[in-house]
């Protein structure tokens, strides 16, 4: 499926890893289907540090602190963590001003943003949020 597109790196939003660890979440299926066929591929996993820190929360509140701890023991270290200074916090800043009154941004998502656009070159991204697609970013379903 990916190698088939080209594609040889993907970047991951919370709501992809926590659909892929959550049997309940409605998008648990899709999410370990495209996890497995990445896997398959040998694509890269990219995330930033604000994604680790969304998903090990979500996992703890919704879920449990076990499940959280399973994510970092052994999600975390498969993963790319895109480092960014202070020029890419400050970009990610203005565009949460620009768009966060009209789209429900947050400012994680608009860091992903600037992440995915200006550092990752506009790479695909595995996401369930709307706000990545309001944005403008390719995202496969």
């Amino acid at each position: 499926m990916f190698r088939e597109s080209g594609i040889s790196g993907v970047f991951c939003d919370t709501s992809f890893f926590y659909a892929s660890l959550e049997p309940r979440d409605i998008n648990h299926s899709r999410a370990r289907f495209l996890l497995e066929a990445a896997a398959t591929d040998s694509v890269i996993f990219y995330s930033t540090w604000g994604i680790i820190s969304e998903t090990v929360t979500l996992l703890r509140y919704r879920c449990s602190h076990e499940r959280a701890l399973q994510f970092l023991d052994h999600v975390r270290p498969s993963l790319h963590l895109i480092a960014y200074d202070t020029s890419i916090q400050q970009l990610a800043e203005e565009v949460f001003r620009r768009f966060g009154r009209d789209k429900k941004l947050s400012l994680c998502d608009a860091l992903s943003f600037v992440v995915v656009t200006v550092r990752l070159h506009h790479i695909p991204c595995l996401s369930f949020d709307s706000d990545f697609r309001q944005l403008g970013l390719t995202v496969l379903l």
